[in-house]
């Protein structure tokens, strides 16, 4: 295994103390950047393994991710008794029974959606994209129908506010819980991928579809499971992303869009980890550049991708050739 890409984000890191020049400073960018990152790492890993596997570019990706954070809005509104609890098991039961509504819901939505708007434009990819644009805005409009147009308050259950303290850096208790949630989609995935026997079906799918489809394996079937769970994990990102803004507006899916194909260019087309890598490196630059240069965070995960591609061309750890 090539380690040198494994690097890139202590590097990064280390990189930005001295211009953020306080430590304090720089502890508290740092760990809001890596909680940004798992974030977005699991609205995006989904989406890695269906362009890795399906070879399929489906910008409709945000819909999943808007649905997720709404469907969470309707659960943690109807339990605010347990929001509002000093108790910890209380808050995060309840934010355990949203992620699990709006994975389920989204993973119904995905498997609609894939029936109905991606199964007809396979290996279609002008095709794809358009029909999936459409899609996306069929979506938010139908987010609209149900939820309303407006902005939608999303506040953080009581024992999630506040910060823990080191000295003078103060680190939001809601951005641990983020990176630690990260960290266990990632050891899932990881374990999934490495050690069963559809996580094989799906590196070797990702490889050479052909070859598994001539072993007498239904693609298709696997396919569909593949674009279900990527769904999913976009409704729980969009739930972690939600508490994260601490609102939720039907074009936030769109809004994302970007930092997750920006990722999955970095991490490498159908690659997990690669995903992860390229994930923490745009929430490390999003959060340091904020802090410096508020003017220029626009563009500098841009900058990042291209500074990367120019590197790697095909990412930090490519999978599929495409």
């Amino acid at each position: 295994m090539d380690r040198k890409p494994l690097w890139l984000v202590p590097a990064l890191a280390l990189a930005a103390l001295p211009a953020v020049g306080s430590g304090s400073t720089w502890l508290t960018l740092t760990v809001a950047g890596l909680a940004m990152g798992m974030i977005i790492f699991i609205i995006a890993s989904g989406l890695t393994l269906v362009f890795g596997l399906m070879d399929v570019l489906n910008f409709g990706h945000g819909v999943f991710i808007a649905l997720g954070a709404f469907v969470a809005t309707s659960v943690l509104g109807g339990m605010a008794d347990w929001t509002a609890s000093a108790e910890l098991w209380r808050n995060l039961a309840a934010v355990g029974l949203a992620m699990a509504v709006a994975m389920a819901v989204a993973g119904a939505v995905g498997l609609a959606f894939e029936r109905l708007i991606v199964r007809p434009v396979y290996g279609q990819h002008l095709k794809q994209i358009l029909i999936t644009m459409g899609g996306m805005i069929i979506g938010e409009e139908l987010i609209k129908v149900i939820w309303g147009p407006e902005q939608i308050a999303l506040p953080l259950p009581e024992a999630l506010r506040g910060a823990l303290t080191w000295g003078d850096a103060a680190v939001e208790k809601y951005r641990l819980a983020a990176v630690a949630v990260g960290l266990a989609v990632f050891a899932l995935q990881a374990w999934t991928l490495s050690r069963t026997k559809i996580g094989l079906l799906i590196r070797a799918g990702v490889q050479d579809r052909e070859m598994v489809e001539a072993l007498g394996y239904r693609i298709h079937r696997l396919f569909l499971g593949v674009f279900v769970a990527g769904s999913a994990l976009a409704g729980l990102g969009g739930v972690m992303w939600g508490l994260y803004q601490q609102n939720v507006v039907p074009q936030m899916g769109a809004q994302v869009n970007v930092l997750i194909f920006i990722v999955i260019i970095i991490g490498g087309l159908g690659s997990t980890g690669g995903a992860l890598i390229g994930a923490l490196l745009v929430g490390l630059m999003a959060n340091y550049t904020g802090f410096l240069a508020p003017k220029v965070a626009l563009f500098s995960n841009i900058a990042l991708m291209m500074a990367v591609l120019l590197w790697r061309p095909q990412g930090v750890y490519p999978v599929a050739n495409r």
